[in-house]
């Protein structure tokens, strides 16, 4: 038997990396864990999830400052965004969240951790800055970065990307942003609130395009309220470096040619799997720019590599690798085949109000051809949102043809929380029964979860049948009032 430095190596430290390394180490696994960046965390710490949400609650801070006379409050001027200050936030947050993840915790949890360009050489040995080093299994989780589109003249242009936007200087006055998916729009908003002139180009005719048309438009209308402009279905055609300005000339859904112009552009069309420079090609590691080829256990072509996280090119969440991370350790340490399923993966866009998801939405279920009906609530018939000033958004929970649910879409504040109501039915096999009947403290938004499901019930309970039955059985006398004689 070949003798390997190691039991299991990692190549990258974010949420799988980390998860994998973790877990293997405390199970007794020798581990080593190596990250090309100067720190671990990866894409998720520094320059996503925890940056992004740290920027969006400032902009919610500020944004309910400007607007104190909604809530019956003397009107406030807050002045000028300071973005160095803010930009400093960010960054004192992500220190404190850095020590859960630094060199020091996975050390005393047994893992060695190493920092370099790794470059495979045969199919269980990476070359480390000249240094040889040998596993007995391997995990690919490098990632992914932000894709640039290609769009004439931007590769002479200044332009942000994640990595960039969260420690400017100076607030833009104004952006223009390539692209309207989650993080497009939550950064759209957020530099909005805080006082940037947005613009967003759209290629297709509508925002978010994975969800709803209906809940889509919603957030859209939002923003738009806020001062962002959109131009949706149209056509990028160059991007031009002015100076102290930037500008892409775009046709627009009507066919007008016009330019845009602003002083920073975000780039936010998308991203690319971090495989270059991997050496794939030297062990028969099948990928493609789409992502590393894996089976359902994550195994890659070479079944004792695996690939987990973004480099996959699947689910391009933190919490989708963190559960990637334990289908690795289930199979690679323990060696109990363990399947992944995402039927259940759920997903939130961080604007205000949120956009949470789980299971199919309509559009999802016609393009399976599955057959469903759609329950509503609107958040504003919740008696906590109208006392919180909420009245955006509802509930939409679908209903397949043997009366169980396939998805649920929450449009409101504070709906990432709310959909892990669902996550927790839906996972458990909870019936909608038990959900219908359990007890929610009042006056909270998480009765809206049991209100739609209440809706469901409700249709079968006070059908003309039901009442006939009941009449029949207990002489029951009917109405008590006509509508058409109340005053």
């Amino acid at each position: 038997m070949a003798d390997f430095d190691y039991d299991i190596a990692i190549l990258g430290g974010g949420a799988a990396g980390l998860t994998v390394a973790s877990g293997a180490s405390q199970l007794g696994a020798k581990t080593l864990l190596i990250e090309k960046e100067k720190e671990l965390g990866g894409d998720c710490l520094h320059f996503g999830c925890v940056p992004s949400k740290t920027l969006i609650r400032t902009a919610h801070v500020y944004h309910l400052m400007k607007h104190a006379d909604r809530f019956g409050l003397p009107a406030v001027d807050p002045g000028p965004v300071d973005f160095r200050k803010v930009a400093q936030r960010i960054q004192d947050v992500i220190g404190i969240i850095q020590k859960h993840d630094s060199v020091e915790r996975f050390c005393q949890l047994g893992v060695k951790v190493a920092f370099g360009l790794p470059r495979f050489t045969d199919e269980h040995t990476v070359d480390l800055d000249g240094k040889a080093i040998t596993a007995k299994t391997w995990l690919i989780a490098t990632g992914s970065s932000p894709a640039a589109p290609p769009l004439k003249g931007l590769d002479q242009v200044p332009y942000l990307t994640n990595k960039e936007i969260f420690s400017l200087e100076t607030l833009p006055e104004s952006l223009i942003i390539l692209g309207a998916g989650p993080i497009a729009i939550e950064m759209a908003q957020a530099f909005c609130r805080l006082g940037s002139k947005v613009t967003v180009l759209q290629r297709s005719g509508q925002i978010l395009s994975k969800e709803d048309k209906d809940m889509a438009d919603e957030v859209m209308k939002v923003l738009e309220e806020e001062g962002v402009t959109f131009h949706l279905g149209c056509t990028m055609k160059e991007a031009r470096d002015l100076g102290n300005n930037r500008q892409v000339a775009i046709t627009n859904a009507s066919g007008e040619d016009i330019d845009v112009t602003a002083s920073e552009i975000l780039v936010a069309l998308g991203r690319s799997v971090n495989t270059k420079g991997l050496g794939l090609e030297n062990i028969g590691v099948d990928s493609s720019r789409k992502g590393i080829a894996v089976d359902n256990r994550l195994r890659t072509s070479q079944k004792h590599i695996y690939a987990a996280g973004d480099v996959i090119g699947g689910y391009q969440f933190t919490h989708a690798a963190g559960y990637e991370g334990g289908i690795v350790v289930s199979n690679a340490v323990f060696h109990l085949p363990r399947k992944t399923d995402y039927k259940w993966m759920p997903w939130c866009t961080y604007t205000g109000p949120e956009l949470a998801s789980i299971g199919m939405n309509e559009k999802m279920a016609q393009t399976a051809g599955v057959d469903y009906r759609v329950w509503t609530e609107n958040v504003m018939d919740n008696d906590r949102c109208l006392a919180e000033g909420e009245e955006t958004g509802k509930i939409k929970l679908l209903i397949g043809e043997k009366g169980k649910p396939i998805g649920v879409q929450i449009l409101g504040p504070h709906a990432g929380d709310l959909l892990a109501e669902w996550v927790a039915v839906l996972n458990g096999g909870l019936k909608l029964s038990g959900l219908a009947g359990s007890i929610h403290p009042y006056p909270t938004i998480a009765e809206i979860n049991k209100k739609v499901v209440g809706a469901v019930f409700s249709e079968k309970i006070f059908s003309d049948k039901v009442k006939k039955g009941l009449k029949f059985l207990f002489s029951f006398k009917g109405r008590a009032c006509d509508p058409d004689s109340c005053s």
